[in-house]
């Protein structure tokens, strides 16, 4: 098919195709001799499978990893099973990261609204960040 065809097909514009491709993660094109590209239909399934794991937060290379080999197109079973297990545990450490983050920013906003009566913002202020000056 086409890069048009393509592009309609898998709803990604032909720039972002051409994109995954000088990338290396598409490699099953042909060249016709008039210059086109023609793309297998399976390349629609190697489309989707980039679309699927880059909303799961996989960079390009580690897609590399993913995709189904060049020559024979079959998955390697075992590094998909690890590269999806330590993608599982980089969200973990993500999410950790962020409930702290959270927990802090939570405690900042309590800090701030405790504003003792009378006292003026810039005091405030002051007394929250010397409140964030590491003791010691």
């Amino acid at each position: 098919m086409k890069i048009g065809e393509l592009a309609q097909m898998s709803g990604l514009s032909a720039s972002r195709i051409r994109f995954y491709e000088a990338q290396g993660l598409i490699r099953q094109v042909e060249r016709q001799a008039n210059g086109y590209r023609r793309y297998p239909s399976q390349v629609l399934q190697t489309l989707q499978i980039i679309q699927c794991a880059q909303h799961a937060g996989f960079s390009l290379e580690e897609l590399k990893q993913l995709l189904p080999d060049a020559e024979t197109g079959a998955f390697n079973h075992e590094e998909l099973v690890v590269s999806l297990q330590r993608k599982i545990e980089q969200i973990e450490a993500m999410q950790m990261h962020l409930a702290q983050s959270k927990a802090h920013l939570l405690e900042l906003i309590d800090n701030v609204q405790a504003r003792p009566e009378g006292m003026t913002c810039e005091a405030n202020a002051e007394r929250v960040l010397a409140s964030l000056k590491p003791q010691g």
